[in-house]
């Protein structure tokens, strides 16, 4: 793609992002959102491969729906309240529309499908983005609107989503499917405490950008796109096949690493809400992501091959790592120990 047009999508994705977190008025918000799809577009179908188009198909229709009933949500509860502040939205029937068009938005369950699909059909640096800055303008949204919010609702999505997201991630053999499916259990984890703290639903997500863009980045310098090409990629580059695996198994949130820090936190404050069983129960269910994370990470550095077949081993590359790779996983797999700090800036 010519450069200076991805300049100019790149430059409305932020200008868009920007719009929605910063905005008032829910036109403001809703322009915002339609300015961030419209960029991410030809970012999505640039290859100009049958499933890229698909994706780019797929992602608009989703997301304009998402948008109609953001649209229409607000309209409804301007029209009863007389109005347009986002913090205001007091209305139930307008509570619940915005919920749902919130959960299309992200891609959690039941509004999930388009979100696998899309992402398989995207490039990695493109799939990266859509797994982390263009879940941040309706995270905004949530968190402005999480007071007048309904608790159960959102439990219920988000213990769906995370029992989904680990289950239909089991047989996946694309790792951008894996990564998807990764993506929608972890919005459970963010769904569930929106309503109790807010803030700590913005420290998840946070985290899990970082730890997102640290696999996303070393997937693209290693070019793997697939379990198979996963195990044979350790010739490469050895040293950041070892840090994929460190990364991997703290996005599954095995202490003593970065990802267990938002899961500990949030198991503490529902436990405090008297929500011990909902605590339990998204527990257990992240169990079943954990599965095909180890699976990940026993492919990336534990494993050779299991066939009889001669595989082709990729040359080693002598380039040095890639800076914002080197800074992003020492994030990930380091941060747990300055808790203490992190929570104070919370």
């Amino acid at each position: 793609m010519n450069p200076q047009a991805t300049l100019i999508f790149i430059t409305s994705l932020m200008l868009g992002t920007t719009i929605t977190i910063s905005s008032n008025h829910w036109i403001m918000a809703w322009t915002g959102l339609e300015i961030n799809t419209l960029a991410i577009l030809p970012l999505i179908s640039k290859s100009h491969h049958p499933r890229a188009i698909e994706a780019a198909t797929k992602y608009f229709l989703t997301q304009a729906a998402a948008s109609a009933l953001v649209l229409f949500s607000s309209m409804t509860n301007a029209w009863h309240t007389g109005q347009w502040d986002i913090t205001q939205l007091t209305h139930p029937t307008s509570c619940l529309i915005l919920t749902s068009a919130i959960a299309m938005k992200l891609g959690l369950v039941p509004f999930h499908f388009w979100f696998p699909e899309v992402l398989q059909g995207s490039p990695l640096i493109t799939g990266l983005i859509l797994s982390t800055i263009m879940k941040l303008p309706p995270i905004a949204l949530l968190y402005m609107t999480s007071p007048s919010l309904n608790p159960a609702l959102l439990t219920t999505l988000a213990i769906l989503s995370t029992a989904l997201g680990g289950w239909m991630g089991l047989n996946q053999t694309q790792i951008r499917k894996i990564l998807a499916f990764s993506s929608i259990s972890h919005l459970g984890w963010m769904a569930i405490i929106i309503v109790y703290n807010p803030k700590l639903t913005l420290l998840n997500f946070y985290l899990y950008a970082v730890m997102t863009a640290t696999i996303f980045l070393t997937l693209n310098t290693t070019k793997v796109l697939k379990l198979s090409t996963l195990m044979t990629a350790w010739t490469k580059a050895p040293s950041l096949n070892t840090m994929l695996l460190l990364a991997l198994l703290s996005l599954a949130g095995l202490p003593p690493l970065t990802g267990f820090l938002p899961k500990w936190l949030i198991i503490q404050e529902l436990t405090k809400q008297d929500m011990a069983l909902a605590a339990t129960l998204i527990s257990l269910l992240s169990l079943l992501s954990l599965f095909f994370y180890l699976r990940l990470a026993y492919c990336t550095a534990i494993t050779l091959p299991p066939h009889t077949t001669n595989h082709m081993k990729q040359w080693r590359t002598n380039k040095p790592t890639n800076v914002t790779i080197a800074i992003l996983t020492t994030i990930t797999i380091m941060l747990l120990p300055i808790a203490p700090v992190i929570l104070t800036t919370v």
